[in-house]
């Protein structure tokens, strides 16, 4: 990747005490059908949360609750220390000022430049123009690509469609990223691309996030490897420091609508429960 310059350290030292995100017994169904289950966990502040599973488990349900786009049956869903269960509309969109998102499929607008779709926000809350130009141009770098602020969707690959949908959830420095399935439909090398600046945003600015993959090579990178701003890459972290692994990546492994797991790497990798050993393989 070429040089970048990092980015604003997130307003997430904020004031609350407490995790980020908090779940207890939340349950959701569609047309009587049981999506999620009684699931309750934690995010520590400043932990990136990997949510595994097989297809159809809930998973991008469970970042539709967090940012409160759908509303559980039963339980409570606490973000910043405050409950979004059943959270007025307007309160929750200055909620959702602080959380960024990236959406499967990156869910870019087509007749939008890129520029206007990493400022969509910036641009809703009115910010002056030439401001707005320099955080736009500020971000595309991080992600590099910054010579394509004036390009549509349409001219870009998946891959690059992929990472300014990046470049918008993080334009505001939000205290939390949801990254639905980042990699997804995306070749192996590219895949790559896209978990490297998810590490960076990680390591350069410390968000909390939480992230769904389908793909575990994508969720045992994030878990191995750090981001280095003097090589300006990622690389795999020394086995000397905390044993090789990133201490504040952690997991969370869905199945049919149930925890199945919820812990650190070392736990998952060294798991003896039968499901979990054959999901893993």
């Amino acid at each position: 990747m070429p040089d970048t310059a990092a980015l604003p350290k997130t307003h997430a030292e904020s004031t609350e005490h407490g995790p980020v995100v908090e779940f207890k017994d939340v349950s959701i169904r569609f047309e009587a059908k049981p999506v999620l289950e009684n699931i309750s966990f934690t995010v520590a502040p400043g932990e990136t949360r990997v949510i595994l599973g097989p297809a159809g488990t809930g998973k991008s349900v469970l970042l539709k609750l967090v940012d409160g786009l759908l509303r559980p049956d039963s339980g409570s869903i606490s973000v910043f220390g405050r409950e979004v269960s059943s959270m007025p509309e307007v309160e929750l969109y200055q909620l959702r000022s602080r959380i960024g998102m990236v959406f499967q499929e990156s869910a870019l607008f087509d007749s939008m430049n890129v520029e206007d779709n990493v400022a969509y926000r910036l641009n809703e809350e009115r910010m002056d123009s030439a401001e707005s130009h320099k955080k736009v141009e500020e971000v595309l770098n991080f992600v590099s690509l910054p010579t394509a602020i004036s390009k549509f969707p349409s001219e870009l690959s998946g891959g690059m469609r992929r990472r300014v949908s990046i470049a918008r959830a993080i334009i505001s420095t939000p205290d939390l990223i949801l990254y639905d399935s980042p990699t997804g439909g995306l070749d192996p090398i590219t895949s790559t691309t896209i978990i490297e600046l998810v590490v960076k945003q990680r390591d350069v600015s410390h968000t909390t996030s939480l992230l769904v993959t389908h793909r575990l090579q994508d969720a045992f990178t994030l878990a191995t490897h750090r981001f280095v701003p003097d090589a300006n890459r990622m690389e795999p972290i020394p086995k000397g420091d905390h044993n090789g692994i990133d201490p504040s990546t952690r997991f969370l492994v869905l199945n049919e609508g149930k925890i199945a797991f919820d812990g650190t790497t070392e736990e998952l990798v060294h798991t003896e429960d039968p499901w979990l050993t054959e999901y893993l393989a």
